[in-house]
């Protein structure tokens, strides 16, 4: 696909790694000649110095022959005007628009957005969905992601394996003895950087992430059995005065099992404005690092921290500072992937992919399949597809042995008449079944064929 990328920011970094595994044309609108060269260097893309929201930038861009374009600016107004110009003047067949402030989001002004007003056929907003996505993880203690689907009657979840699990060691086909109200599906391990589909014989091993579906009703089940209970969350700190820890300030104020909530930031204007923009969330000015300041925040006391700031360095360094001063849950936002080498040695920390968390708002878009709704695993190892079948696609009334499905990827569930299930080698699909697949990055052309 050709497809024009406006802004080399953070979110335009993040949309530009993902679609740089596939083979795509990526060209990089920015006015910001130093963010253009520094993309160029690391990802094969043509950059383009000027306005996105400009015909002639457009047109040296070949917006006459693109299939898609995402305005990802950080200026709403400049994301619109560039996807009325794309629709308008070079008929660009998809237009996605990055969309941060409230009100443009609100619901009341959705009618805003159709080729009679502003032709924008999907509206992203990163900022919030990483503050969404941080929620569930705090939802549910010890887990690193979150995912809902099926109409949220199956849950995807997503675990460190720990020294104290107490299904370490043991081959996945005898989990029934050691557990036998375990009801789940194990989707994917994570181990030393590569991802894979267990078999029968694989064993969970300390420092395995692992990827698994449970049924809504049966996950404090699979979180006692797999050892990952922790306490609930009730106090939290925020460190990084934008836009995400605003959303999460907003959010948590009106969770009624958080007892106090904390943002800390060293921007006396950001400062502010929080302050004015929240009621019952504390909003300190100063170093986020200071062992004054996380004295006075009552660190020590704390269930949970959350680093969103732009900076992943800083984010990475306030987490395991947090961890040594006894928080339990630390979270950290990761926009790029510059700091891999010190990633690997974060610990314990929950990192939060910007990239993932992104391109999951888009994947609906990309893939060539019919897809309800699609999520971005991991650090973008694999993807998980819903999928609804109809009743002239191919693989109703075949068995899931008999589907050609690449061999890195599997039907993990199956919603049927209301209820969920985990599919067998001869369970047979029939129309109007919705699938939950998992692919891995190396199987997503021949899955998009399959399902397309």
């Amino acid at each position: 696909m050709k497809i024009i990328v406006c802004g080399a920011g953070s979110v335009g970094r993040s949309i530009v790694a993902y679609l740089s595994r596939g083979s795509n044309d990526i060209i990089v609108i920015d006015t910001d000649s130093h963010k253009l060269d520094e993309i160029s260097k690391e990802w094969d893309i043509q950059p383009i110095n000027g306005s996105a929201s400009h015909p002639d930038v457009l047109e040296k861009a070949g917006a006459r022959s693109a299939d898609m374009i995402i305005a990802a600016t950080d200026r709403d107004e400049v994301n619109l005007v560039t996807c009325q110009v794309a629709h308008s003047l070079f008929n660009v067949p998809k237009k996605i628009a990055r969309i941060d402030s409230a009100s443009f989001l609100s619901p009341q002004w959705n009618m805003l957005y159709n080729e009679e007003n502003i032709p924008v056929d999907l509206v992203i907003s990163p900022e919030i969905e990483i503050g969404k996505a941080i929620l569930e993880v705090l939802k549910i203690p010890g887990t690193s992601e979150v995912l809902t689907l099926a109409d949220k009657r199956v849950y995807l979840l997503a675990f460190r394996c720990q020294n104290s699990c107490p299904l370490i060691q043991t081959p996945l086909v005898h989990l029934e003895r050691l557990a036998p109200e375990l009801d789940v599906n194990i989707v994917s391990i994570v181990r030393n950087g590569h991802s894979f589909i267990p078999h029968a014989e694989d064993m969970l091993m300390a420092g395995d992430t692992v990827y698994f579906l449970v049924k809504s009703s049966e996950i404090e089940q699979a979180v006692r059995d797999f050892g990952m209970e922790r306490s609930a969350v009730e106090r939290v700190i925020i460190f990084g005065g934008n836009q995400i820890s605003r959303y999460l300030g907003k959010s948590l104020e009106q969770d009624d099992n958080i007892i106090s909530c904390k943002i800390i930031d060293d921007d006396d204007i950001a400062t502010r404005r929080l302050a004015g923009e929240l009621n019952n969330t504390i909003v300190i000015n100063g170093e986020m690092m200071s062992d004054v300041i996380l004295t006075e925040a009552g660190i020590e006391n704390t269930d949970a921290t959350i680093a969103v700031t732009a900076k992943d360095k800083d984010n990475l360094l306030v987490s395991m500072l947090a961890q040594k001063r006894g928080v339990v849950n630390t979270l950290a936002l990761v926009n790029s992937r510059s700091y891999d080498n010190l990633i690997d040695n974060i610990g314990d920390n929950i990192l939060v992919d910007r990239s993932s968390v992104t391109i999951s708002g888009i994947l609906q878009e990309l893939r060539k399949a019919r897809i309800r709704d699609a999520y971005s695993l991991g650090r973008g190892f694999g993807e998980v597809w819903e999928i609804k079948l109809d009743e002239d696609n191919l693989n109703v009334g075949k068995k899931l042995a008999e589907i050609e499905l690449p061999v890195t990827s599997k039907i993990c569930a199956v919603a049927r008449d209301g209820e969920v299930f985990f599919p067998e080698a001869e369970t047979v699909l029939c129309a109007d079944d919705v699938i939950i697949l998992y692919v891995s990055s190396k199987g997503i052309k021949k899955a998009e064929r399959l399902f397309a």
